[in-house]
């Protein structure tokens, strides 16, 4: 039989019985994770297109782009001239990435009203991705999220490198609670705990989530993004679905990757995470089928194959 016939995975478990969310919200980051990573620009056209095939696919959000200084990132240099483009969808959010008071400025400039931050869990990192130490990095950060917050714009933290850094080794778990509620104390709505390098396995998940929890940090401002390097995306997913939380990134098809460790296959495909909430019954408001045809259309784009399992099984 054509695994297409079986149609999508019902139900095996109610949200209730399983204690795991009864609706996620998918927080898609194809367009500005996924596609900073790759090395050819992908015209504008297609971009704009994509952003609409992802809206009408049912992604509540979309990460549209980031205001980085061109030089920083090639890939989205145009993010002043996307965004003008852009037709949001109603009911769609489209945050957009900002590094400093510059790229916030430019952003306001732009119509945004949905933003994000980038901080690290660790020293290294820091001083790597943002040229300043661990604690220097909040001074940057404090009058950008005040700034966002006066405007009335939705403030997003990441934390990365929260279960390992590829020149520190493991990451203290205290350490990465400190960071994540300084950014809730300075006006960030959610932050979104990264796992960079993909080292991740479900027991650290639990780990770090409970240590959260027990410092008094609410799940519904918790949100995971987990990276596939060694195959455990879904598997931590579904650890942190299991604790409570209700917002996961994915990237459609699988976009993206890790540039500190060479094996990395990318971001959680969507596809996938779609497929397992589908079994698990849990609500997204996704149309599976409509996203995988979209990444597949992305793919040709890019001129490679998605690596998402759920995308190649569809398209066969």
């Amino acid at each position: 039989m054509d695994p297409r016939e079986l149609g999508l995975p019902s139900a095996v478990a109610s949200p209730e019985s399983d204690d795991v969310p009864a609706e996620v919200t998918i927080w898609e980051v194809g367009p500005r994770d996924g596609l900073q990573n790759e090395s050819g620009i992908v015209p504008l056209d297609v971009k704009l297109e994509f952003l609409e095939r992802l809206a009408v696919a049912g992604l509540p959000v979309v990460e549209t782009t980031s205001f980085v200084h061109p030089e920083w990132v090639p890939q989205l240099a145009d993010a002043v001239e996307l965004f003008g483009e852009l037709r949001r969808a109603d009911g769609v959010r489209y945050p957009v990435l900002v590094p400093n008071s510059r790229g916030l400025d430019r952003a306001l400039e732009s119509g945004v009203d949905d933003i994000a931050i980038f901080a690290s869990a660790t020293e290294t990192f820091t001083r790597r991705n943002l040229n300043r130490g661990l604690d220097e990095q909040f001074v940057m950060f404090d009058p950008v999220v005040r700034h966002a917050v006066a405007e009335g714009l939705n403030v997003r933290g990441y934390v990365s490198m929260v279960f390992g850094d590829p020149w520190e080794g493991p990451v203290a778990v205290d350490q990465v609670v400190s960071v994540g509620q300084r950014l809730l104390d300075m006006g960030c709505s959610q932050i979104s705990l990264g796992d960079t390098i993909g080292v991740a396995t479900p027991g650290h998940v639990e780990t770090v989530i409970r240590a959260f929890v027990a410092a008094g940090v609410p799940l519904h401002r918790l949100a995971v993004h987990f990276h596939d390097t060694y195959g455990q995306a879904l598997g931590n997913t579904y650890a942190a679905l299991r604790l409570g939380v209700s917002t996961v990134d994915a990237s459609a098809g699988g976009l993206g990757g890790c540039p500190y460790a060479g094996s990395a296959t990318g971001n959680l495909a969507t596809e996938d995470l779609v497929w397992m909430l589908e079994g698990l019954g849990i609500r997204h408001g996704v149309d599976l089928r409509s996203l995988a045809d979209t990444s597949v259309w992305m793919a040709e784009h890019l001129g490679k194959p998605s690596p998402s399992a759920v995308v190649k099984a569809l398209a066969r």
